[in-house]
């Protein structure tokens, strides 16, 4: 037997309690408390209600955060499920496992240690093109060495 919910209504399954506490201190049944998060079962339509257009954010397979008491507990086929309305939903809870497939960074390869005895060659600027030759070729004309006056000989009286 399924159950396929009605208008903004969920069918959800309470997760498991905790039976033990990250110290290690193993729990009574009478003293755990009732666990908040859920796994998604069945949604709703969504549709009109109470002459409002509702619109259903939540996915058969996610895991919610409800109110501690809320929604109608039912027992189908010896397991036990509530069923709540959109609103009675706090929120979705994300891991990374049950966010949407999406491709994975690529890391970068790991850089090999830099020899710090070794100096790096100064990078080469890339040549450039060869531009085309369509002005006339420049002529350089040379001036003559200007000449140096002759020293003058000094002479002795």
């Amino acid at each position: 037997m399924t159950i396929r919910p009605l208008a903004d209504r969920v069918v959800i399954k309470t997760v498991e309690a905790e039976e033990t506490t990250k110290s290690g201190i193993i729990l009574t049944a009478a003293a755990q408390e009732k666990p908040s998060i859920a796994e998604i079962v069945a949604v709703g339509p969504g549709g009109v209600v109470d002459g409002k257009e509702v619109k259903m954010f939540v996915k058969v397979g996610e895991k919610v955060l409800i109110s501690k008491y809320s929604g109608t507990e039912v027992k189908v086929d010896g397991v036990e499920y509530s069923i709540v309305r959109q609103d009675d939903i706090l929120a979705v809870v994300e891991s990374k496992s049950t966010k949407p497939a999406a491709k994975p960074a690529a890391k970068p390869a790991a850089k090999p240690a830099a020899k710090p005895a070794a100096k790096a060659a100064p990078k080469k600027a890339p040549a450039k093109p060869a531009a085309k030759k369509t002005a006339a070729k420049k002529t350089t004309v040379k001036k003559p060495a200007a000449k140096k006056p002759a020293a003058k000989k000094t002479v002795k009286k």
